[in-house]
């Protein structure tokens, strides 16, 4: 029997995913030494409300109060083979394109890799400036605060910096690219070695907040955000279709209280879109779920007491 690579340019021969890197790291400073100058209305988000990297960025940018300073189209949860597209209703509202790929080939005409979300856009030099939702996250959080409603809001605290970012690593390769490489492995082996870590990562995480209110204390920072988009995601889709079913976020007391707190926090909710959630992943996807049959469940209240400000 022969099985299909989801992405097979990002397959390796022993059967485990390699996410393929960002092509375009540019950077926006406030101060214009990069070369892209922070400004009101100069940049624009694509993003897709089904992906966690870009609802990352969704996040940073609606904590920050950057609405106003950065516009934002959320492409169509369905993507083919052409990539990422924008509904006929309303086109590209920058540019007028079609697909995001046009994006890419307007800041690289030999670009052929994978279209990717989330994307910067620099409308006045016409090109992407990042493809990075680290890069990106980073940008929103501290060179537009000149523009932020909220420019007081630190997700990234210097006392903590060194903390934050070993936490995300493992975050990372353990947990929020994890059910990836369990989700698109094609070998039995490559599949267990990532689903047990996923595990490994979900029940370190559970020991963790059950004695503090987040990851890092009594608020939200950069981590956290990062954990969550993963973690939202994780019953709807990763749970069946990516096979990491040894358990479910909501056998986890401190893990579905923290998940139900951050989901509560003022603006969030309206960046979780489980539709789109599931529909892309259970569409999309057609090499896992050949049927494209999108599942009924699961019933989770997220607006339910959490009780975590008891920490």
């Amino acid at each position: 029997m022969t099985t299909n690579a989801q992405f097979p340019q990002e397959q390796a021969a022993d059967g485990n995913f390699e996410r393929q890197e960002d092509a375009f790291r540019d950077w926006v400073t406030a101060d214009g030494s990069s070369g892209c100058p922070a400004a009101a209305g100069r940049y624009h988000l694509y993003v897709s409300l089904a992906c966690p990297w870009a609802c990352r960025t969704i996040i940073v940018r609606k904590l920050k109060g950057l609405e106003d300073a950065i516009g934002m189209t959320i492409v169509d949860p369905i993507r083919d083979e052409r990539g990422w597209r924008f509904t006929t209703a309303q086109p590209g509202p920058v540019n007028g394109w079609q697909f995001l790929r046009e994006a890419y080939t307007a800041s690289d005409p030999a670009y052929a890799a994978r279209v990717t979300v989330p994307v910067l856009w620099d409308k006045q030099r016409r090109r992407i400036v990042s493809n990075s939702d680290d890069d990106i996250m980073r940008m929103l959080e501290s060179e537009f605060d000149g523009y932020a409603v909220n420019p007081k809001l630190d997700l990234y605290p210097r006392e903590l910096r060194a903390q934050i970012d070993e936490l995300n690593d493992f975050l990372y390769v353990t947990f929020n690219n994890g059910v990836y490489r369990a989700g698109f492995a094609t070998t039995q082996e490559t599949y267990e070695g990532a689903a047990y870590e996923v595990f490994t990562a979900i029940d370190a995480m559970e020991e963790r907040l059950a004695y503090r209110r987040y990851l890092f204390g009594d608020r939200p920072v950069d981590t956290d955000w990062r954990f969550f988009v993963t973690l939202v995601r994780f019953d709807p889709v990763y749970y069946g279709h990516f096979k990491c079913n040894l358990r479910r976020i909501v056998d986890y007391p401190n893990l579905y209280g923290y998940l139900r707190d951050l989901y509560q926090i003022d603006g969030i909710a309206e960046t979780v879109n489980f539709d789109h959630i599931k529909r892309h992943y259970y569409f999309t996807h057609d090499d896992i779920n050949p049927t494209r049959i999108v599942p009924i469940g699961p019933l989770m209240d997220l607006t339910a007491p959490h009780d975590r400000d008891r920490l």
